[in-house]
Parts: C-alpha cells; structure tokens; sequence
C-alpha cells in the first residue's frame, strides 16, 4: 500500500490555527508563552521524534533507495505514533514562527522560503549543473557551500551549544574533519584513547579533581573520534547500552525479589550472580 504524493497543501490550514490560539480571544496558555518557554517543548519533541524512530525498529534504518518489503504499513501503531509526534514537532516550528510574526520579524512563509532557498542552493547536483557520484561528494560541496555563505563563521561555529555533550563532540569531529583536520585512518585515534587513558590515570592518581575531570573529557573526546572513524554513532551505541543494562537490572531485581530479599540485602556476588543470569537470558 502506498502513500499518494503530497505536497504539504494542508499547511495552511496548520498556520491559520495558529494564528487563531495567538490572536484577540484565542488561548491564554499560548498567549502568554515566550521564544525561551518554548525551547524545552522543542526539544522534548525532537527526543519524543526519536523514540518513534527506535519504535520502527528494523524499519528506521531502511533509506529510500530499498524496495525490499517494509516491516509496517501505514496504519500500524509504530507508524501512526512517529506520524503524530512529527505532527508535534511541526507545531513547534509553527508556533514560534506564529509568534515571530506577531513581533514583526518573519512569519512561517518566510520559514519556508528561506529553507527552500537554502536546499536548492546547496544542492547544485540535482538542481544545477553539479555533479555528486557519493554522498561523500555532497557533504564536502555542502560545506564548502555553506562556509562561502558564511565567511565570517568558523568552521564549528554552526555546532549549537545546547547539544549533549557527545553528540556535540561528534559534531566537532565531522565539522573539523570535512576542512582536512583529521587522522588519515581510524588508528591514530585509536592510539589517543591509549593516550588519555593513560593520562587519566595519571590525574586520578595526583587527586587533583579538576585535572581528572579534564582528562576524563579527553578519554570521552578521543573515544567518539574513534567512533566516528568507524561510522559508528556514539550517542547510539551509548543509548543501546543503557537500555542493556537497564533490561539486565530489572532481571537482577526480578531475581532479588524473587529470592525474598532487598537489593542492598544480597551480596555483590549474589547481584553478580543474577546480572550473569540475566545476561544470559537476554542472550538466549
């Protein structure tokens, strides 16, 4: 089953509810929001974006290019659920560009036009005369693109203060890597993590605290280097160990509570004992 071709002719429709929840007489809890209030509905919405992208499961890592069968059809939950919250995300960019042209500064056309502009703009291989054989080759005229637009603007300056940490990191790494700044291959950094261990030790050794805390963000830095030299995610690979050990701990407290005792009333190798059986389990 297909889904027809859509345009996003309904949007409108979108804007003018807007306008209505900020106008004379609409919603006084929209009414009385501010640019920063929003920020962190922003946010959650991008989180809770990414947790009905994880809900698709198989399905969340199939690109456009795959016409093997999909795993979901367009009216299964984990659909409709990533369907709805990207519904909540758009609200977000439309509610702050509601209240953008209140203020006089631009309103949600202007939104639209301007990224539009700026996705034609870098894209001279498919609305020029470019050419671009790798997705490689499109992110490095992309760059390239973008730094000629913004002279002014470093290299990393387009990386938002507000990321995680090591998503942040990441982004550091990518940025400084597509202007030459990096290893020729995944061993030199791999040496540095032995490095900073190394370092580490040495700081924890001293008990100089903030000497320690620096370091240990040299070890995080280096490993999502080397994260990245090998296409992995690190925020990704973090998120599937907590939830690995996350179900591994309710195995031990299933366990605690089934032997008739409280966590803190066993022995480090009993709870040793119940994470290996839970380990196991999860294996099997």
């Amino acid at each position: 089953m297909s889904v027809k071709a859509q345009d996003g002719a309904s949007l409108p429709r979108l804007a003018g509810i807007m306008r209505r929840l900020l106008g004379d007489g609409g919603c006084p809890w929209d009414r009385e929001q501010t640019l920063a209030s929003l920020k962190r509905y922003a946010v959650e919405e991008a989180h809770e974006v990414c947790d009905a992208i994880d809900g698709l499961g198989a399905d969340a890592t199939v690109n456009v290019t795959d016409r093997g069968t999909r795993l979901h059809g367009p009216e299964s939950d984990a659909v409709r659920n990533h369907r709805e919250e990207l519904g909540d995300l758009l609200f977000q960019v439309v509610f702050q560009s509601g209240m953008a042209e209140t203020f006089g500064w631009f309103g949600l056309d202007d939104v639209i036009a301007g990224i539009s502009d700026k996705l034609t703009r870098r894209h001279p291989h498919v609305f020029g005369d470019a050419t671009a054989g790798t997705a490689d080759e499109v992110i490095a005229r992309w760059e390239k693109i973008k730094l000629a637009e913004k002279k002014d603007r470093g290299a990393l300056d387009g990386v938002p203060r507000s990321l995680p940490a090591l998503a942040a990191a990441l982004r550091m790494g990518e940025k400084a890597a597509r202007v030459g700044f990096d290893w020729p291959d995944a061993q030199g950094p791999r040496a540095k993590v032995d490095e900073e261990l190394r370092e580490l030790d040495e700081a924890l050794s001293s008990g100089d605290r903030a000497r320690a805390t620096d370091e240990l963000g040299d070890v995080l830095f280096s490993i999502v280097n080397l994260a990245r030299k090998h296409g992995i995610d690190p925020e990704e690979a973090l998120a599937r160990t907590n939830r690995r050990f996350a179900t591994r701990f309710r195995g031990v407290e299933a366990r605690a509570r089934a032997d008739g005792r409280a966590l803190d009333q066993h022995t480090l190798a009993e709870l040793d004992a119940y994470w290996n059986d839970a380990k196991r389990d999860e294996t099997r």
